[in-house]
């Protein structure tokens, strides 16, 4: 969600936005061809590729594959979030891309690092001056102090605007062009707010996954990323119920979400 002021030509930002790019799939027929090495025939109910790999990486460690227990891959999970062997929760991997968020919550998400990769919009390269900054709720809903926010936004962004002009001319004797930008938009964004908006490509395994949610999906965070890790919550809910569906949104007062469960830290 966000809307254009005409006065500053400054696009504000309230949302983040979630989008799933990728998920595994399995090979069925050399899963086929390992268990018939081992002389057992096994199937699961699940068809999601992150819960089938994660009990067939379960199974493997006692090699549990002949007799399951009754309940399906459901209650295979859930027995392995209430018992913490979360180590097998590793293997089921998602991707995402996350925009519409402030540098400052991609500050607080790469603190993020065991099972979690990044790949993060470069400032350096590309071009800032068409503005777009996220605003905190508790900003925007308050005429004066969103005008306090919005004429601080607009004199840094009118600052790097002027500085890669004034840089670009600087350095207008480097015959490469796409060093000549660098060189100016690197120096620049000095004066950029942790408002600016950025994009993120986020890959992480469902245990880095449910830390993530459980840390950030807190009322004690902040809202931005609680918001953030709410959304990513909700998708993966729906995609890997086996695996997220034992969590539970609490509203809060600011009327935002909080996110629970009876197996932390698995």
């Amino acid at each position: 969600m966000a809307d254009l002021n005409p006065a500053r030509d400054i696009r504000i930002i309230r949302q983040p936005t979630v989008y799933l790019l990728g998920r595994q799939t399995i090979e069925d027929t050399e899963l086929d061809r390992f268990l018939a090495d081992h002389g057992v025939a096994w199937q699961t109910d699940t068809e999601v590729a992150g819960e089938e790999l994660t009990e067939v990486a379960g199974r493997l460690c006692y090699m549990s594959y002949a007799r399951p227990r009754p309940g399906g891959n459901q209650v295979y999970l859930e027995h392995i979030k209430e018992v913490g062997h979360g180590s097998v929760l590793e293997h089921a991997v998602w991707n995402f891309i996350f925009v519409g968020v402030s540098r400052s919550l991609t500050h607080e998400l790469v603190r993020h690092r065991a099972g979690m990769g990044y790949s993060q919009l470069s400032q350096r390269y590309v071009d800032e001056s068409v503005a777009e900054y996220v605003e905190p709720a508790c900003i925007g809903e308050d005429p004066e102090l969103h005008a306090i926010w919005l004429d601080a936004v607009a004199q840094a962004h009118q600052a790097y605007v002027k500085l890669v002009d004034g840089l670009a001319n600087k350095f207008k004797d480097e015959p490469d062009r796409t060093l000549r930008r660098k060189m100016a938009r690197q120096a620049a964004r000095s004066v950029l707010p942790n408002a600016t908006e950025t994009k993120i490509f986020v890959t992480a395994n469902a245990r880095a996954l449910r830390h993530f949610i459980e840390m950030r999906a807190s009322r004690h965070a902040e809202v931005e990323i609680r918001e953030l890790a709410v959304q990513v919550l909700r998708i993966l809910m729906k995609e890997a119920p086996n695996l997220f569906g034992d969590y539970q949104l609490t509203p809060l007062p600011d009327g935002t979400f909080e996110a629970t469960t009876s197996f932390r830290k698995v």
